[in-house]
C-alpha cells in the first residue's frame, strides 16, 4: 500500500469531450478507466481497506471547495455523509445492462451482452455486500430511477431538487 502514496487524482476539464477527465499523476488516463478489464476488477479492488480509506481522502479532498458534483456507490454514505443533496440513481438491470453495453461497444465491438451482465451483477453483489463502504441508499437521499428518463429528464429532475434544497437553505 506504499504506492498510494504517491499518487495524485485530479479532474481536468475537457473542452473538446465537454467533460472533466480523471489524471492519476498528471496523466489522463479517463479512457482506461472505461475499459471492462478495470470493470471485472474495481470492486475486488475496492474491498481492500486502505484502497476505500485512500480514495475516500482523495474524494473529499475534491470536495472541499464545494459545489462539486460526485458519482460513486458511497459517496452520499461515507465519502460526503453531510452533502446538502444527495441522490440515489438507479434503472432497471436490463436497462443498465444495455447503456453499459452500448458505452463498452463503442470501444470494444468484441464485448457481449452477456458480458456486460455478468459483470454488472458480479459489481453490485461485490459493492453491496463489501464490509467497508458498501453500496447503499443513504438515508437521506432522493431516489431518482432513471430506467425510462432521457438524460435531458435527468437534469431536470435534479436541477428542480438542487433549486428546492437552495430556496430551503435562505
Amino acid at each position: 500500500m506504499e504506492a498510494l502514496k504517491n499518487i495524485n487524482l485530479e479532474f481536468i476539464y475537457n473542452p473538446y469531450t465537454l467533460k472533466s477527465d480523471i489524471y492519476i499523476n498528471s496523466e489522463n488516463v479517463e479512457s482506461l478507466i472505461r475499459d471492462m478489464l478495470v470493470s471485472e476488477n474495481v470492486s475486488n479492488v475496492s474491498t481492500i481497506k486502505e484502497v476505500r480509506e485512500f480514495a475516500v481522502a482523495q474524494q473529499r479532498k475534491m470536495g472541499e471547495k464545494k459545489g462539486i458534483v460526485m458519482d460513486g456507490r458511497d459517496i452520499g454514505t461515507t465519502v460526503f455523509p453531510d452533502a446538502e443533496l444527495k441522490i440515489f440513481m438507479t434503472a432497471d438491470t436490463a436497462v443498465r445492462v444495455q447503456r453499459r453495453f452500448k458505452e463498452l461497444y463503442e470501444r470494444d465491438p468484441n464485448i457481449t451482452i452477456e458480458d456486460v451482465k455478468t459483470n454488472l451483477a458480479m459489481r453490485d453483489y461485490i459493492d453491496s455486500n463489501r464490509e467497508i463502504s458498501p453500496l447503499c441508499k443513504a438515508n437521506d437521499a432522493l431516489v431518482l430511477d432513471n430506467t425510462r428518463l432521457t438524460i435531458e429528464e435527468q437534469l431536470k429532475m435534479a436541477l428542480k431538487w438542487a433549486k428546492e434544497k437552495i430556496n430551503m437553505e435562505r
